[in-house]
């Protein structure tokens, strides 16, 4: 028997599968997308291009935009290994990255608290949702109400 082997692409069946009918190539947008030093980007492998794909565990992680070439980027992302957390540093290119949303609502909160920080408004904290009040319900049935029942051992084990 052959061993099993344990490729660059090894099971990334499903992983890497695109749906049916968006086989093709990616559109021009992909390309004409400008990215920032900082700015947080999505590490998605797109496997129409074979060229600068990341390595399996980074699909689907989120990571920071350390460096831009003409044809790719470098992106900084954490990786935990065992107990400790390490940085790491992959280059891809420009198709298997876009731009993450992972900041569009911190970045709405900050500018909320800014409107109400010139509005004059004090209380900018967030406190968690208190619990909701207490209610009866009411049923058109009659009610059987059970309770804790007495235990006999001979009731269960006859002898």
């Amino acid at each position: 028997m052959v061993r099993k082997g344990f490729g660059y692409r090894c099971r990334t069946r499903e992983l890497y599968a695109k749906k049916f009918g968006n086989r093709d190539l990616p559109g021009i947008s992909t390309y004409l997308q400008v990215y920032k030093r900082g700015q947080f980007v999505d590490v998605v492998a797109n496997p129409s291009i074979q060229k600068g794909l990341p390595y399996k565990y980074y699909h689907g992680k989120t990571g920071q935009v350390v460096n831009i070439t003409p044809r790719g980027l470098t992106v900084r992302i954490t990786k935990r290994v065992t107990n400790r957390i390490l940085k790491k540093l992959i280059c891809i290119r420009f198709e298997h990255a876009r731009p993450s949303r992972c900041q569009e609502e911190f970045k709405a909160r900050v500018k909320a608290n800014e409107q109400l920080k010139k509005d004059g408004k004090k209380r900018l904290k967030r406190f968690p949702a208190l619990p909701k009040p207490a209610q009866f319900v009411k049923s058109t049935r009659r009610v059987k109400s059970t309770g804790p029942s007495k235990y006999s051992f001979y009731e269960h084990y006859k002898i």
